[in-house]
């Protein structure tokens, strides 16, 4: 056969995420405000003796780094896309970036709580004004960085076609932390300065510290199964079976389907049946699940005395 010949029949392993592009250049503008807002809130915080913006200030150090992480996983995954040294592709670059994106931000979860807890026991001085309107400012960056980072989850119920760039969702829940600490910071410098309510500033911090560490959880929990190739919903499963199982007496004896991208999916199948044909036809069974992109079928004969029904596992 010739080298043209195994070239055409040779699938593509390219299973980045078709906006890969879009997230990482509205990514790299999000570090690029992010870092800006950074030194802002540093430099009055340090001006103005307010450890509440000091504090948001290097807390939104940790996010840039964050989204630096972000910006390296699109990077390398594009440019190592059709390298034959990975297995299946770069897809799972999105997933490993927001796995460690995830741990960035249960980490800064955990500082917020400690810090919290020590202006419990250490009141500071906060010069209210001036840091209410620094963190109006940092509110108004997040809202932008997540406008630009949040139009990428889209959903196809027809079959398992949601879009799955953890990397993009890690870098928005970053957005989003810092959302929440913005507004419970603004809520408890305006209780502070109008109401007296010092202690708020503190008991806020507690509360978006667990919020943030939530979020954390989930995005770990998500991102892990990904990296340790989890099977997929067990209703796509249960699809791709019943469409080979409707078709002569096949029965599907073994079935492993898992994510090799944000919305790619690779699968092996077992198939038993008395009249064997050859594994193209069994892909062209499943053949409107566009999202399985890489198939591999094996096709046993089963003899007169096989007892299909026994092979007809869940």
């Amino acid at each position: 056969m010739h080298t043209r010949e195994l070239e055409r029949h040779r699938p593509s392993h390219d299973f980045s995420s078709e906006s890969a592009g879009h997230g990482e250049r509205r990514t790299w503008i999000v570090i690029g405000l992010t870092i800006v807002t950074m030194v802002v809130e540093i430099v009055a915080g340090t001006m103005l003796g307010s450890m509440a913006l000091l504090a948001d200030g290097w807390h939104m150090g940790t996010h840039a780094a964050a989204f630096g992480i972000a910006a390296f996983a699109y990077a390398y995954a594009r440019r190592h896309a059709e390298n034959p040294r990975f297995t299946f592709g770069t897809g799972k670059v999105s997933a490993l970036g927001g796995f460690a994106s995830a741990i960035g931000l249960g980490v800064a979860g955990v500082l917020m709580a400690v810090e919290s807890v020590e202006r419990f026991l250490e009141p500071v001085v906060i010069h209210f004004d001036e840091a209410i309107a620094v963190a109006i400012l940092g509110l108004a960056v997040n809202i932008v960085s997540a406008f630009l980072l949040g139009g990428h989850d889209h959903h196809d119920h027809g079959h398992d076609h949601h879009h799955h760039d953890h990397n993009l969702r890690a870098a928005y829940m970053h957005v989003l932390a810092d959302a929440l600490t913005s507004v419970l910071a603004i809520g408890a410098l305006v209780a502070g300065r109008f109401a007296g309510l010092a202690g708020l500033d503190p008991l806020v911090g507690l509360l978006g510290a667990v919020v943030i560490t939530k979020w954390a959880y989930d995005l770990v929990r998500q991102t892990s199964r990904v990296l340790l190739d989890a099977e997929v919903d067990p209703d796509v499963a249960k699809q791709l079976r019943t469409a080979i199982e409707s078709e002569a007496d096949n029965r599907v004896a073994d079935l492993h389907v898992w994510r090799v991208g944000p919305n790619h999916l690779a699968g092996v199948v077992s198939v038993v049946t008395h009249e064997p044909k050859a594994p193209s036809h069994y892909k062209e069974l499943v053949a409107d699940h566009d999202e399985l992109v890489h198939l591999t079928v094996e096709v046993h004969e089963c003899p007169d005395e096989c007892d299909q029904p026994e092979l007809d596992r869940t």
